[in-house]
């Protein structure tokens, strides 16, 4: 019988160990002190036989953005049992007490990135938001559909980047669903450190900013470079990867992603995690230039306070519904209610007559901001539909004029 209790700081190092054990992990020095700052600032949660810390996991003081609010959201991470210690109920034991500390703390989602994507549907979580890898063959210059912003393109010294797009990016958050928060620390270490930890072959991160001197910032792309191939004369270009790049307009984000598929001495540009809707998918004028390699869940969403969670977003349509929702792992979510939601606000309460839709807590978690249709589930048999069109309104009323999603893998 493990023991689950909060981990101090002493214990940091072993919870590192344990992590790199399970991850096949051996960061440098760097990296591991990058680790351990982290988890200083994180909640800490270990399962501990006896003296041994078994298993743990961490979370992240996030506040995530869903439609019309911004809510606090832990963000789990470093979920780590010990190879001597599986299938022994470690996990879920861990899982429990986060979810009841997540409750009691007022939080009423929580979210994270899973490792293996067969593990977490079971604790209730949903995938919520998906990402895309787009590739860009940049041998040749960028062909479009739209005129590129003409406004001029600058610079900015990584020392001066927080200061310049750290705004910019939070004051973006809030038009698209699924984007946690990111401090100071989080900016320095995950997104503007000089040496990618994954890949010690990219140079520095470079910012370019678009918009007139003296004026806000209408969109900044950040982007790192390497060679590729065996160097020599017959070198091969080399690539570009695009780690961010938000854009006011698809005129400005035009601008920026001809700026980086037109850098010198590059090939190709790959920009991980963009959105499914990234308008660069539509304006681009040759689809065999510009082509999707990959597709993937991203963000793990739980609703820990379903009652909290809907009456605290925004809704685009008006509805109401029964819905008969199973949660085996917080069944104070479990029953039968009735949600009335519309642009002027939500009620969720419960209810005594038949249910128009019956579906499990992670799939409604999946279709909370609005990135998964209701109607979806039910053509895969995950969702009972009981009364015609009940998931059609449903879906109207979570829409989202753009998909949910994030870059902030955590």
């Amino acid at each position: 019988m493990v023991d689950i209790r909060e981990v101090p700081e002493a214990d940091i190092d072993r919870a590192l160990e344990l992590a790199y054990l399970v991850f096949h992990d051996r960061p440098d020095e760097a990296g591991r002190e990058r680790h351990h700052a982290l988890l200083r600032d994180c909640a800490r949660l270990g399962a501990y036989d006896g003296d041994a810390l078994v298993g743990f996991m961490a979370a992240h003081g996030f506040r995530l953005s869903v439609p019309g609010a911004d809510l606090p959201c832990p963000g789990l991470t470093f979920v780590s049992v010990a190879p001597t210690h599986r299938r022994r109920g470690v996990l879920t034991a861990l899982m429990d007490e986060q979810l009841r500390r997540t409750g009691a703390a007022g939080s009423p989602i929580a979210a994270l990135w899973a490792s293996e994507s067969a593990i977490y549907g079971r604790f209730g979580y949903g995938s919520a938001t998906q990402g895309a890898t787009i590739e860009i063959d940049s041998t040749r210059p960028l062909a479009l559909r739209i005129e590129p912003d003409p406004r001029p393109l600058r610079l900015v010294d990584p020392q001066d980047a927080l200061a310049v797009i750290g705004p910019y990016h939070e004051a973006a958050r809030a038009g698209r669903a699924g984007r946690p928060t990111r401090d100071a620390q989080r900016w320095s270490e995950s997104w503007l450190c000089e040496q990618d930890e994954e890949d010690e072959e990219l140079g520095p991160p470079r910012i370019i900013v678009l918009g007139d001197p003296g004026e806000p910032i209408a969109g900044y792309v950040l982007y790192r470079t390497k060679h590729e191939g065996d160097g020599g004369p017959a070198r091969s270009p080399g690539l570009v990867r695009v780690d961010e790049l938000e854009a006011d307009t698809p005129a400005v984000a035009a601008a920026l992603w001809d700026c980086v598929a037109g850098l010198d001495l590059t090939g190709r540009v790959c920009a991980w995690g963009r959105p499914q809707d990234d308008p660069l998918l539509r304006f681009a004028a040759d689809r065999d230039q510009v082509r999707v390699t990959a597709q993937f869940p991203a963000l793990w969403l739980r609703l820990v306070d379903v009652r909290a969670a809907l009456t605290r977003r925004s809704w685009a349509a008006p509805v109401e519904v029964v819905l008969e929702l199973a949660d085996v792992r917080l069944p104070a979510n479990a029953g039968r209610f009735r949600l009335k939601a519309g642009p002027g606000g939500a009620t969720y309460e419960p209810a005594v007559a038949p249910a128009d839709l019956e579906l499990e807590v992670r799939d409604l978690a999946a279709c909370y901001l609005g990135g998964t249709r209701i109607a979806e589930l039910v053509a895969a048999g995950l969702v009972a539909e009981r009364t015609p069109g009940a998931a059609a309104a449903l879906d109207a009323a979570l829409h989202t004029p753009l998909l949910p999603h994030t870059a902030d893998e955590f």
